[in-house]
């Protein structure tokens, strides 16, 4: 087991040494950089003359390195990452965008892995429970709900969610964590005290990015959980475990759904990232303080060393992902080997 974990760590540095390049080069295609957005806020704002705002915009390029060839700030980009953990500065925020990073990503993995896990669950039980009254009124209504749930999108959805809060039932503090009064709160105010009404609160600002991102999820996992159990049930063991005496329930939950869920598990190689752009969407919409709109904004702006990095993260997510797919797999069936026994 430890020998394919080394052996799969090695594979990745080099797929990430190519998609860090190639995301690179695609964020510094278009024309314009920060500068350019600095010379414009100079000149609308500022009331700087042209050639003021032209001025100190190639001195920024200057002092920046923004002038420097494409390859030269890309190595000095991933050479900081690799000795240093140095993700380089960030021009909007100014700030190292390792604290944006910081600041950012866990509230972005906390959403996204509760999205992830409530999916799991509830996908993996209605499919079960459709699979088992197959064709029945109930079948008949996960069904649509697993239809809705893959076809509508999500940013429509989150926006007509939004519509409702803002502009029907006046609900305030959209687009942040905490109400106002909990905002510099603890969650933690002492040994075993845990502060249940600030994680209330939180539950009540968050809940509509949770509901959208894990309804996606959800609507995927019951149909392959559906669609697979319904092949199982109909193997030669399934019915060589029936004709052993065994009850419906022990048939289906010992035998058929273990095997039925290796797709599912497979699939949890690209259900990090895949939540993640369920969240970073959503989030978007109600302007929360996660990843997706750090990237939106600093790709509108050119601060491109937050943009590339967000990106480069959320690639080690996939390949974390499926890392941890091909281990859970190992331990569902043990007929699956790793390393030389493949």
């Amino acid at each position: 087991m430890l020998r394919f974990l080394a052996i799969r760590i090695l594979q990745a540095i080099p797929v990430l040494l190519v998609m860090s390049i190639i995301t690179f080069v695609i964020i510094n295609a278009p024309p314009g950089d920060y500068a350019d957005y600095l010379q414009g806020q100079m000149i609308s704002q500022g009331n700087a003359s042209v050639e003021a705002a032209r001025a100190f915009a190639e001195q920024y390029r200057i002092d920046n390195g923004l002038n420097d060839p494409l390859v030269i700030r890309y190595v000095r980009w991933i050479t900081g990452i690799v000795t240093q953990g140095d993700f380089g500065h960030s021009y909007y925020y100014n700030k190292p965008v390792s604290t944006v990073i910081a600041e950012r990503l866990p509230r972005t993995l906390a959403l996204a892995l509760t999205c992830h896990i409530l999916a799991s669950i509830l996908g993996i039980s209605f499919g079960i429970i459709a699979a088992t009254r197959q064709y029945s009124w109930i079948d008949t209504i996960l069904s649509f709900v697993a239809f809705m749930g893959m076809t509508i999108p999500r940013f429509l959805l989150a926006l007509v969610i939004l519509y409702i809060l803002a502009f029907r039932l006046d609900v305030q503090g959209i687009g942040s964590f905490h109400s106002t009064r909990y905002g510099g709160q603890d969650y933690w105010v002492g040994f075993l005290d845990f502060n249940w009404a600030k994680l209330w609160d939180l539950i009540k600002h968050v809940w509509p990015v949770i509901f959208v991102a894990t309804l996606g999820g959800l609507a995927y996992n019951m149909r392959v959980m559906r669609a697979n159990l319904l092949d199982t049930t109909n193997m030669q063991y399934v019915e060589t475990a029936r004709a052993k005496g065994l009850s419906e329930s022990t048939v289906i939950m010992r035998h058929a759904v273990p095997n039925a869920l290796h797709p599912l598990v497979a699939y949890q190689g690209v259900v990090l990232p895949y939540m993640l752009t369920g969240e970073i969407e959503v989030a978007i919409v109600f302007g929360l303080a996660t990843v997706g709109p750090a990237i939106v904004g600093s790709m509108g702006l050119g601060d491109v060393m937050v943009t590339a990095s967000f990106l480069l993260i959320l690639g080690v997510t996939l390949i974390i992902g499926n890392i941890i797919a091909d281990l859970l797999l190992v331990a569902l069936d043990p007929r699956i080997r790793v390393g030389n026994d493949t």
